[in-house]
C-alpha cells in the first residue's frame, strides 16, 4: 500500500495512528522481522528445545505434546502385536510351567498360599518391567539415529518431551500388566472389581516408578549396548531380591538392606497386600521389613511415588541440558 492510499489526518473520522487499530493491509504495520515492537512466534529456533519453556508457549501446547507421545506409544503398541505376545509368554510361562511345577515342592504353609498364587504378583512386575525399560533404550537409540534431534525442534520445553515419553511408557506397561491380571482367576483370585482397580492402580505406580528409573539411566548413557549390559547385570537380582519368588525373610542378612531400596520389592509387596485386603485368606508371607516390621501400605505407595518423582525430575534436569 502506498502511501497515498493511507487516510489522510484531514480525512473526516480517520485515526491519528492506523497502528492502533491494528490494520491488516498496512505492511508498515504487521509486524515484520525488523521491527523491534513486533512478537515473536512461538516456534523461532531461538525458543527450541531450550531447557525451560519457550517463551509465548502456553501450557495448553505442553499438554498437546504430552499427548502425542502418549498416542504415538499406542499406535506402537497396536502394531506390535508380536513382540507384545512375545514379551507377555515369558512370565506367562513362569506362572503356569515353573509355578505349577514348584507348586507340589514348595508347601503352601510356608508361603501362606499356593505357590502360583504367591507367583502371581511377582509376574505381574515382571510384565510391567519389561516396556518400562524399552522406553529407556527407544530414548537412546532415537538420539543416535537423529530423530530425538528433530523431536527437539518442536517448540515445548525438554522436560515435557520427556514427560510425555515417561506417560507413554507408563500407559503402555500397565496395559501390558492389565492382560497378565486377566489371568488372575487361574491361580484363585476372584474377579472382585475392587480388587481389580486396587491392583490396577499399583500396577500404575510401579509402572511409573521403573518407567522414570528406566528414563534416568537412559540419559545418563549414550550406548544402547551399555544400557542393556547394566540391565543384564542389574534387574535380574532385582527381580530376585523383590520377593517374587520366594519369601525375603529366607534371604542372608546382608541382602535384606538391598530389599529396602529395591523399588521391584515394593511393587511386589503392594501388589500382595492389596490382594489381602480384598481376600484375607490369599495373604501371603511379609515382604519389605523396616527394622523387622513392615511399612504401612499408605508408606509403601508415597515411597514408590516419591522413588518415581525424584527419578524423574533428575532425569529432566539432565535432559534439559543443551547438547
Amino acid at each position: 500500500m502506498t502511501a497515498s492510499a493511507r487516510p489522510t489526518p484531514d480525512a473526516p473520522g480517520a485515526p491519528e495512528n492506523p497502528s492502533a487499530l491494528g490494520d491488516p493491509g498496512a505492511p508498515e504495520d504487521a509486524g515484520g522481522p525488523g521491527d523491534p515492537g513486533a512478537p515473536e512466534a512461538p516456534g523461532t529456533p531461538e525458543d527450541v528445545g531450550g531447557p525451560g519453556r519457550a517463551p509465548g508457549i502456553s501450557p495448553r501446547h505442553e499438554l498437546r505434546a504430552v499427548h502425542a507421545l502418549v498416542h504415538r506409544d499406542l499406535l506402537r503398541l497396536s502394531a506390535q502385536r508380536v513382540h507384545t505376545a512375545l514379551m507377555l509368554l515369558q512370565p506367562v510361562l513362569y506362572l503356569f510351567v515353573l509355578g505349577g511345577g514348584l507348586a507340589a515342592l514348595i508347601p503352601g504353609s510356608s508361603l501362606g498360599v499356593g505357590y502360583q498364587a504367591y507367583l502371581f504378583p511377582g509376574m505381574l512386575i515382571m510384565t510391567v518391567q519389561a516396556p518400562a525399560i524399552i522406553v529407556g533404550i527407544r530414548l537412546i537409540t532415537d538420539r543416535q539415529s537423529g530423530y530425538l534431534r528433530e523431536l527437539l525442534m518442536v517448540p515445548v520445553s525438554r522436560p515435557t518431551l520427556l514427560l510425555g515419553s515417561c506417560a507413554g511408557g507408563t500407559l503402555v506397561s500397565t496395559v501390558q500388566g492389565a492382560v497378565l491380571l486377566g489371568l488372575g482367576g487361574a491361580v484363585g483370585l476372584p474377579y472382585d472389581p475392587l480388587l481389580l482397580a486396587l491392583l490396577l492402580a499399583a500396577l500404575i505406580l510401579a509402572s511409573f516408578t521403573i518407567t522414570a528409573l528406566s528414563l534416568l539411566l537412559a540419559v545418563s548413557l549414550d550406548r544402547p549396548e551399555i544400557f542393556q549390559m547394566l540391565l543384564g547385570l542389574v534387574m535380574m537380582p532385582l527381580l530376585f531380591l523383590s520377593g517374587g519368588f520366594f519369601p525375603l525373610d529366607n534371604l542372608p542378612r546382608w541382602a535384606h538392606a538391598l530389599t529396602v531400596v529395591n523399588p521391584l520389592a515394593y511393587g511386589v509387596d503392594l501388589l500382595r497386600r492389596c490382594i489381602a485386603l480384598r481376600v484375607p485368606h490369599q495373604a501371603a508371607a511379609v515382604g519389605v521389613e523396616w527394622g523387622g516390621r513392615q511399612p504401612p501400605l499408605l508408606l509403601e505407595c508415597a515411597v514408590l511415588l516419591a522413588g518415581g518423582a525424584v527419578a524423574l525430575v533428575w532425569a529432566a534436569r539432565r535432559f534439559g541440558r543443551p547438547e
